[in-house]
């Protein structure tokens, strides 16, 4: 689950610091499998932003995969 972000600049505002996300890598862990990915996160107190689309498709996709094993 390798996703690129854009290095373009985000126009996403982490709603705790008020500062642009930035793209950053990123640990995602779910029933003890992780997986490194890159996606927009603030650079001061790290929220990450998840997209829909990728939460409803492939995180989706992967957590059902992990559950039926």
């Amino acid at each position: 689950m390798n996703k690129q972000v854009s290095q373009k600049e985000s126009t996403i505002l982490c709603v705790k610091c008020g500062v642009y996300l930035t793209p950053g890598n990123v640990t995602l862990s779910y029933l003890g499998s992780s997986f490194p990915v890159e996606l927009y996160k603030c650079p001061q107190c790290g929220l990450v932003f998840i997209p829909e689309e990728l939460a409803t498709g492939k995180m989706d996709k992967v957590e059902k995969s992990l559950e039926d094993k």
